[in-house]
């Protein structure tokens, strides 16, 4: 492998590891947020995206930029269903945040490729070999255990993963480059998103430029909380194998794990127990054939 090669794979590791980290350290972020109703919160984050994703793409893209914002009407109908989806993701993020629930929203993303898998069979016809669809008994019936033992359904983590995994069968479907999609998808809900703020500010429920100069900072920068980490995957992707760059996404949800218990002092019950176990093991069985993939991939590349 020549210098470039090593050089590039390093560059892309460590825009891996930034923008996983900066995912699984976001809740210290939306933290301070606490005292913003979520609606507020996921308001000011569409609305504050776009500004930053016209900056980046107008940089990124100079001339060029202008004409890709064209596309058909039909794929602008498929990012406004995918634009109400991931709003909905942040929204239930935001929420569990907010309420003292980020163990489930950890679960919920780690239980997201297990979803992936079965959406790509269902919506794609993908092969589901037998190891893959053990692993969806085995993720299937942690959740429902944990049910059993809280008395109720893990909806937050449920929500978080079907429509994560939702938003990203239908981006899969598409032929947009993710920034131009998310400057489309918040684009097309930011008219929604300022209306509402107008509404609260005429019933003077809104809580920004009332409550304190740090909450106001953190509105107005989760637009670039938004799209840096985007940024950084995306620059990882170029320089990174999927094979390989799919094993990074187990940080995120590991930082927020060690979060939940050992910072915001979330309780962790025999049932979340048996549930990220399960999860745990269903990610396993997942990860062999990528796993084996990218093994045989480095070592093609050494030799």
């Amino acid at each position: 492998m020549s210098t470039t090669e090593h050089k590039l794979d390093r560059e892309g590791v460590i825009a891996a590891l930034a923008a996983f980290t900066f995912w699984g350290l976001v809740p210290v972020y939306y933290k301070g947020l606490q005292a913003v109703d979520s609606w507020e919160v996921l308001a000011h984050r569409v609305i504050w995206s776009v500004p930053a994703l016209l900056v980046f793409l107008a940089i990124r893209d100079g001339w060029t930029f202008w004409r890709n914002l064209r596309l058909p009407l039909k794929t602008i109908g498929w990012l406004v269903l995918s634009g109400l989806t991931i709003s909905l993701n942040w929204l239930v993020f935001v929420w569990a945040v907010a309420n003292d629930h980020v163990l489930d929203t950890s679960l919920g993303y780690f239980g997201t490729p297990v979803i992936n898998v079965v959406l790509g069979y269902v919506f794609l016809k993908e092969r589901l070999p037998a190891l893959q669809m053990v692993a969806v008994f085995v993720a299937a019936a942690g959740t429902v255990f944990l049910a059993w033992y809280l008395g109720r359904p893990p909806w937050i983590a449920i929500t978080l993963a079907i429509s994560f995994g939702i938003y990203g069968l239908l981006r899969k479907r598409l032929d947009v480059g993710p920034m131009l999609g998310l400057l489309w998808e918040t684009a097309l809900m930011f008219l929604p998103a300022l209306a509402y703020l107008l509404w609260l500010a005429s019933q003077s429920s809104h809580q920004f430029l009332r409550l304190s100069v740090s909450v106001d900072l953190l509105l107005l920068g989760s637009g670039l909380a938004t799209i840096s980490p985007l940024i950084w995957f995306n620059m990882a992707a170029q320089k990174l194998p999927l094979s390989i760059l799919g094993f990074f996404q187990y940080i995120a949800p590991s930082m927020s794990f060690l979060l939940a218990v050992y910072l915001f002092g979330e309780k962790f019950t025999a049932g979340h127990a048996v549930a990220f176990g399960s999860i745990w093991l269903a990610l396993g069985l997942v990860s062999i054939e990528p796993f084996n993939r990218a093994r045989r991939r480095l070592r093609s590349q050494v030799s």
